[in-house]
């Protein structure tokens, strides 16, 4: 907020004595005074309206509500800001109903999750063309969590499992899926009783893009997209810590691998940080990075071909994982574009491990569906270091064009289309009546 001086303004003459200067503004450097204060996270305000009754007829006249007062108690702004709260800061709804309770508002929990689900219906047609645009992604991370659903009927099990599942499977986890995509990065959650695979497996049933695209998880077979092909990559850094976890017992060997893969990641931070285009990367890498992977591949040979490790030993197992997966863990060195690591699907992943610490659980499918929605919407905008709340307020306010066009409405390109919306909006409220 811009504060002007009370006595002064650009162009008058200093009021200092003796000086025949003149003022100008210092736009580049103004007074900053900055004041910090509490308010609610969902505010509300009563209206007394009026009313007025006939003593004759009986009739009641009620006064008109101010302009701009919607119709409805909760609106979109208060939507979006329960389900930030809840799927994108981890609080559950009972820690939100006591929070406004102290300060005067009564907001039930009941009552929040209410209005999420309604607003979750809104927004199906965004979450539905993030998952569309994500199966056309060049490289695809995907891991899973553990998940609880309270109340997790035999019916709605049946419902939710893929093609193919054992109908006795019991695990309910949550899959993360981190698309990278033309317009930047997707991401995607679900849960249920599906595996990581399986879900990637449903987003690439959308897919036309005829190339198969990079994929990267962990060691895992349940990660695997079932038949679809991929160019598949392991992650380096989780093949590092079954080194990390034996260094005490072997701290010399250790010692090497752990100073070999450092100087890896050094490259593919520098490769990052200049911005380098996926073929230079790639050959930035196959002349840093290649001869330090075969010298680690070499040893690995020696270990057991001298039999100076025993296969058996926690060293041993170590290095027969990194055998196993080779190919998959050095693929960066053959591919453009291949990643070296899976952080970037494990730090969305901790979304749900947030609210799993919190909540505890889902208690219904439904309820999980509504958080998987949530949780999509406001990491993939947060990934493009777009603001959750004014991209949940504004899906929301614009429900009729978004389903059209839901394309338009991504995190990436949706304040273009709000902003021809609102000038079309101007434009007929100006045109004359016919």
């Amino acid at each position: 907020m811009a504060v002007a001086h009370a006595r002064l303004k650009h162009g008058d003459r200093c009021p200092e004595p003796g000086c025949e200067g003149r003022l100008y503004v210092q736009r580049r450097a103004p007074a900053l005074l900055v004041r910090v204060t509490g308010v609610a996270p969902l505010a509300a305000q009563v209206y007394e309206l009026e009313r007025l009754r006939c003593g004759l007829c009986g009739t009641v006249f009620t006064a008109e509500p101010p302009a701009g007062v919607g119709e409805t108690k909760y609106d979109e702004t208060a939507a979006a800001m329960i389900a930030l709260l809840k799927y994108g800061c981890g609080l559950p709804f009972h820690r939100i109903q006591r929070l406004e309770k102290a300060l005067a508002i009564p907001l039930p929990a009941a009552t929040q999750w209410e209005v999420v689900q309604q607003a979750a219906a809104r927004l199906t047609p965004a979450f539905a063309e993030l998952a569309e645009q994500a199966a056309e992604g060049t490289v695809l991370y995907n891991d899973d969590t553990t998940m609880r659903i309270l109340n997790f009927t035999q019916e709605a099990r049946s419902e939710a499992l893929p093609p193919g599942a054992r109908a006795d499977r019991t695990g309910v986890f949550t899959s993360g899926l981190v698309a990278e995509t033309a317009h930047g990065p997707i991401a995607l959650f679900k849960t249920g009783p599906c595996h990581a695979g399986e879900h990637l497996a449903e987003v690439l049933d959308r897919r036309e893009a005829p190339d198969p695209p990079i994929q990267m998880s962990d060691g895992l077979s349940r990660n695997k997209p079932g038949d679809h092909p991929t160019q598949a990559a392991s992650c380096l850094p989780h093949a590092r810590r079954k080194y990390v976890d034996v260094a005490n017992a072997f701290p010399d060997e250790v010692a090497f691998v752990l100073k070999t893969l450092r100087e890896v990641f050094r490259t593919d931070q520098q490769a990052r940080r200049e911005g380098l285009s996926p073929p230079d990367r790639l050959l930035l890498h196959q002349q840093e990075s290649a001869p330090r992977m075969q010298a680690l591949e070499d040893w690995m040979a020696r270990q057991f071909a001298e039999h100076t490790v025993e296969p058996h030993s926690g060293l041993g197992q170590a290095i027969s994982y990194m055998q196993n997966h080779w190919q998959k863990l050095t693929l960066f060195l053959r591919v453009p574009g291949a990643p070296i690591d899976n952080n970037i699907c494990e730090r969305i992943l901790k979304k749900a491990i947030l609210h799993r610490k919190n909540a505890l659980f889902y208690r219904t499918l439904n309820g999980a569906r509504v958080g998987d929605l949530f949780m999509s919407l406001i990491h993939t905008a947060e990934l493009h270091q777009i603001e959750p709340f004014d991209y949940l307020v504004t899906l929301q306010r614009h429900v009729a064009t978004v389903a059209l066009d839901p394309s338009a409405w991504m995190p990436w390109n949706y304040t273009e289309a709000l902003a021809r919306a609102e000038a079309a909006a101007a434009n007929e409220a100006e045109a004359p009546p016919d």
